[in-house]
């Protein structure tokens, strides 16, 4: 199983460049065009973050886009909200999040939710993806209702052929880096009484816009770093830069473990500074959408 994950595409209403100067819209279309001699994929993952705004046009935007891509090699595209996304917006054009190459809706189960979280599953040659909906509207961190890990154990009562492949936004592992820790999943302890001795293989997440791999119990997690901007760790401590620059991650899932290879457009502009946050500013960040606001 050979997976391409995207995420942080933060795409919105306009195809035009945003308050940093960046036009997220040409980003992906960039790192797509660069992939374009990558013909061997099984799957499309999105992570997250998929509109900056919210809006319609944003999600159908990334559909189109991505529906193009997904159709010349016949492979499903498989879409989780992060943060920046509104669930009613991505509901209405993603419906699921589980689509066909056609953009056809795929989903073989679907979360009965009150709060209308989008979390899916479906198959994929056997091989299970299972969307989660890690959104906490309003905040930057992430968390997963009770609602979502009763599903998600019912679910995985029921082992897929070849294992299963969690796909969300907020990374349950962090580097020692506070912001990292106040704006990723909050109940990542949870998740683990969830999955323990499961078929659960891989989870896949966004957010962080770095690459970042580690485990989750025995569960290998992997971080693919933002198609609009990744994050420079360079930056003095407390502060963060992020610089142009969009990347992906080919994802080889196989008998011996994953194997991920990240993969980088080629953009003229890659490593400029895209935005810089001083110690106060990014205090701020925290202050207002960790979970202690």
């Amino acid at each position: 199983m050979r997976i391409l994950h995207l995420s942080d595409t933060h795409l919105d209403r306009r195809d035009a460049p945003n308050k940093h100067g960046v036009n997220a819209t040409q980003s992906l279309r960039r790192m797509l065009a660069d992939l374009r001699h990558l013909r061997t994929v099984d799957t499309i993952v999105v992570s997250g973050d998929i509109a900056d705004d919210g809006s319609p046009e944003a999600y159908v935007a990334a559909r189109d886009i991505m529906r193009e891509f997904a159709a010349e090699r016949n492979v499903p595209v498989i879409y989780s909200t992060g943060n920046h996304d509104e669930r009613q917006a991505f509901a209405k054009v993603l419906g699921s999040g589980h689509l066909d190459p056609d953009g056809s809706d795929r989903a073989d189960t679907l979360i009965a939710s009150d709060e209308t979280e989008r979390a899916a599953a479906s198959l994929v040659d056997g091989h299970r993806f299972i969307t989660l909906d890690s959104l906490v509207p309003g905040k930057g961190y992430g968390h997963l209702s009770r609602t979502q890990l009763d599903w998600l154990r019912d679910v995985l009562g029921t082992p897929a052929p070849h294992g299963t492949v969690l796909v969300f936004h907020h990374p349950p592992i962090t580097l020692d880096v506070e912001v990292q820790q106040a704006l990723g999943l909050q109940n990542p302890s949870e998740l683990v009484d969830t999955i323990r001795g499961s078929d659960v293989r891989l989870i896949l997440c966004g957010h962080f816009h770095l690459q970042l791999s580690g485990f989750l119990e025995t569960v290998p997690v992997w971080v693919t770093p933002g198609v609009v901007s990744r994050v420079d760790l360079t930056a003095a401590p407390r502060t963060e830069r992020a610089v142009r620059g969009a990347s992906a991650t080919l994802v080889q899932l196989g008998a011996h473990g994953p194997l991920f290879h990240t993969l980088h457009a080629r953009d003229p502009q890659a490593g400029e500074t895209v935005y810089e946050l001083d110690e106060q500013q990014l205090r701020s960040v925290i202050d207002e959408l960790g979970p202690g606001a």
